[in-house]
């Protein structure tokens, strides 16, 4: 990029030099020898100049074309097209009011490409913001359910496990990441204290995860709600405005925008469903790893995580033991199973 900048704008810098000096007096160069040198030297200078200006833009260039690629990025192919479509529509626009503009004395033809440039951003930015609804009205909606863009909430990103349910494919449809949710990571991740600092950071990985597992398209959505106190409100916002799902592991996220009429897709509630099911008077064999909050309680885990409480059990901590299951609490934050000792239990 900066080398093809440069070469060009040196050959056009020396032959312009060229071109100019020539039209000066070109009987004279026939007469003086020493012309020619000196016209040698003004286009080797000429061409020496644009060498160095086309490293100045070549640069900006580059800079700039990489921004284009972020932007792009960040944008579905939807919005991209809406977008594309509204800047052609602005430019027509543009032209007719030019038409009106020109007609006006002095500042006519001065504010000609001011408002053309304006009228074409204007359209383009509306078209691409609300891209879904113009879409919707000319009838290019989908019904199938997995093509709405999913939301995804910090709690789901730092939690990690939604990479894996991504990689297996039962969670399709187009994954957005709102900035503001990258903001709140990367403050996470520039926190004083080490265990926010590393979560943060890790789910900043995870995000460079998801773009790269995703199979039905990743996008990092820019727009700010100033009017809604914090990423919750803002999330919900957003996808009341671009009729999104929003993917989260936060049970008052999910309640409010329930609420507020939002699909939540929580990942507790998957991992959940698809832990075994157990009944109450159903025997488990558990190791009590701590006592429990209440009086003469212990606390066991399952393989899978499951929190299992044990009545009587406070006094076998350590110890692996036959338990009944009393009764299961299921909630959006996870599943509790409520247990009293067996008849016989095992020693250490």
């Amino acid at each position: 990029m900066i080398i093809g900048t440069r070469v060009v704008l040196a050959l056009l810098a020396g032959l312009g030099a060229f071109q100019l000096v020539a039209s000066l007096d070109p009987m004279s160069w026939v007469t003086s020898p020493w012309h020619y040198l000196v016209w040698a030297a003004i286009t080797a200078a000429a061409a020496l100049v644009g060498w160095f200006i086309g490293g100045f833009l070549g640069h900006l260039m580059r800079d700039r074309i990489r921004a284009l690629d972020r932007a792009a990025d960040r944008r579905s192919a939807a919005e991209l097209t809406v977008g594309a479509l509204g800047l052609v529509l602005g430019l027509i626009a543009a032209v007719l009011a030019g038409v009106a503009i020109l007609q006006l004395p002095i500042i006519g033809p001065y504010l000609l490409l001011p408002v053309v440039l304006l009228v074409a951003f204007l359209f383009s930015r509306i078209a691409a913001r609300r891209h879904v609804d113009i879409l919707r009205l000319v009838g290019v909606r989908s019904r199938k359910p997995d093509t709405s863009p999913r939301l995804i909430d910090t709690s789901a990103i730092i939690d990690g496990r939604l990479v894996d349910v991504v990689r297996t494919r039962f969670l399709t449809g187009p994954l957005v990441v709102p900035e503001f949710v990258l903001d709140e990571l990367q403050q996470i991740a520039d926190s004083s204290d080490d265990l926010r600092r590393a979560r943060g950071r890790r789910g900043l990985d995870l995000v460079q995860e998801l773009k790269s597992s995703a199979n039905g398209g990743f996008s990092v959505r820019d727009g700010d709600y100033p009017d809604a106190i914090g990423v919750d409100a803002k999330l919900v916002r957003m996808a009341q405005d671009v009729g999104a799902a929003i993917v989260t592991t936060d049970y008052n996220l999910n309640k409010v925008a329930e609420i507020q009429g939002v699909e939540v897709l929580n990942v507790n509630e998957l991992a959940n469903a698809l832990r075994p099911a157990v009944l109450p008077g159903e025997p488990i064999r558990v190791k009590i790893v701590r006592e429990g909050k209440e009086f003469d309680q212990g606390v066991g885990y399952l393989d899978d995580g499951t929190m299992i409480v044990v009545e009587g059990g406070g006094k076998q901590v350590g110890r692996e033991v036959q338990v009944e299951v009393t009764r299961v609490l299921q909630q959006p934050s996870g599943k509790m199973i409520f247990t009293r000792l067996a008849a016989a239990t095992d020693g250490p």
